[in-house]
C-alpha cells in the first residue's frame, strides 16, 4: 500500500531543504535570534517557499507561548466595550498574537466558566473586566494565575492586580456641577446595576455634589429598560417636588430617559435638562442634542493590553501605577441648557 503523503511539510523537512538543523529553523521561527543573517533569509526563503506553518499544537505541549490572549466583558453589543475590545486586539496583533473574546453579560457565574474555558486553552495572558469587583471567587483564582492578568473598567478589589479605569468619580462630580451651576436644584440620578464599580463610583461622585451644594440626593436605581424608565420618569414627574434635571449614569439609561421624555412632550432643556454618563453615536445628532460626559475608550483598551504585554515580556511588571485611571472630558451640547458651538 502506497504511503500516503503528508500535506503538510514539517520542521525537518524545511531543515533539510535549508541545510540546516531544526534548531535553527526554530530559531528563525521565533524571530531569528543568533541566526546569521544569510543563514536567516535562506531558511525563511525555503519557509515560504514550503508554505512551512508551525505546528503550534506541539509547540504548546512543549510549554512554548500559544500567542493568543483572553478578553472578558459584559458584551460585545456594548458599543463601550466593542470598541475597547478593538482597540486591545490592535495591541495584541503588534505582539503577533490572537484576541479571544468572552462574554460574561455581568453574570459572575458565566464569567468563572469562561475564565476557566480560557486558562484551559493555555492563553498568554487574561484582560477582564469584572462583573462584579468585590468578588472573592475571582480574586481567588486569579491570584494564583502564573499568567499575567490586567481588569479594565473596572478594578479587581482587594489584589495586586494592575488595572485601567476612567476616573468615574471625577466625571459624575464634573457632570453634576455642571447642572448645578445651570441653576437646577434637584438633580435626579438614574441608573441601575449599583453592584457595578463604575456605577457606585458615578453614584459617589453625584452625591458628592449635590450635598456639597446643599441640594437634596435623588436616587432612582430601578431603571432598567424603556419600561422601567417610562415607570420611574412618570411616578418622579407626577410627584409634589419633580426634578428639574436628570443625569442618567450609563448609556441605555440617557436613551430610554430621552426617549421617554420625547413620549411625553417634555421640552429638553426648557421643562427638564438631560445630561448623561457616556457618549454614543447618536447623542450629536438628536435634537436637541445630548451633553455627556465623555469617556477616552479606545484609550482604555489599548492601555490594559499594552501592560498586559509589557508584564508578559518584563516578568509580571510593567513600570506603570497599580491603577491607572484616566480623566473624562464634559461634552456640552443643548440638553444640559447649554449652546453647543457651531461647526
Amino acid at each position: 500500500m502506497r504511503k500516503k503523503k503528508n500535506a503538510h511539510p514539517t520542521l525537518s523537512e524545511v531543515a533539510k531543504r535549508a541545510g540546516v538543523g531544526t534548531t535553527t529553523v526554530s530559531r528563525v521561527i521565533n524571530g531569528g535570534h543568533l541566526v546569521e543573517p544569510a543563514t536567516l533569509a535562506r531558511v525563511r526563503s525555503v519557509i515560504e517557499a514550503m508554505n512551512y506553518v508551525p505546528n503550534q499544537a506541539a509547540r504548546i505541549l512543549k510549554g512554548d507561548r500559544t500567542k493568543t490572549i483572553g478578553l472578558i466583558i459584559p458584551s460585545i453589543a456594548d458599543p463601550f466595550f466593542s470598541s475597547c475590545a478593538d482597540a486591545a486586539q490592535a495591541i495584541a496583533r503588534a505582539h503577533d498574537s490572537l484576541l479571544i473574546v468572552t462574554t460574561s453579560r455581568n453574570e459572575p457565574h458565566t464569567e468563572i466558566e469562561n475564565l476557566n474555558i480560557l486558562i484551559r486553552h493555555r492563553v498568554d495572558g487574561l484582560i477582564i473586566a469584572p462583573a462584579y469587583s468585590q468578588s472573592p471567587a475571582l480574586r481567588n483564582i486569579l491570584t494564583r494565575l502564573t499568567l499575567p492578568v490586567v481588569a479594565i473598567d473596572r478594578p479587581i478589589e482587594g489584589s495586586s492586580i494592575p488595572s485601567v479605569v476612567s476616573n468615574n468619580f471625577a466625571g459624575a462630580h464634573l457632570a453634576t456641577r455642571h447642572l448645578i451651576e445651570h441653576g437646577y436644584k434637584r438633580i435626579l440620578c438614574l441608573t441601575a446595576e449599583t453592584t457595578l464599580y463604575t456605577i457606585r463610583e458615578r453614584i459617589r461622585g453625584y452625591r458628592k455634589a449635590v450635598e456639597a451644594a446643599g441640594l437634596p440626593f435623588i436616587l432612582d436605581t430601578s431603571v432598567k429598560d424603556y419600561k422601567s424608565a417610562e415607570y420611574a420618569l412618570e411616578s418622579t414627574l407626577a410627584g409634589a417636588d419633580p426634578p428639574d434635571a436628570i443625569f442618567t449614569l450609563k448609556n441605555s439609561t440617557t436613551i430610554h430617559a430621552f426617549e421617554v421624555l420625547q413620549k411625553l412632550n417634555i421640552p429638553i432643556p426648557g421643562s427638564l435638562a438631560l445630561l448623561g454618563y457616556d457618549d454614543f453615536e447618536l447623542a450629536a445628532t438628536v435634537r436637541p442634542s445630548i451633553s455627556v460626559i465623555q469617556q477616552p475608550i479606545e484609550e482604555l483598551g489599548r492601555i490594559a493590553a499594552e501592560v498586559l504585554f509589557e508584564r508578559a515580556l518584563n516578568g509580571s511588571k510593567s513600570g506603570r501605577p497599580q491603577q491607572i485611571r484616566l480623566e473624562t472630558r464634559l461634552i456640552r451640547r443643548s440638553s444640559c441648557g447649554c449652546s453647543p458651538p457651531v461647526a
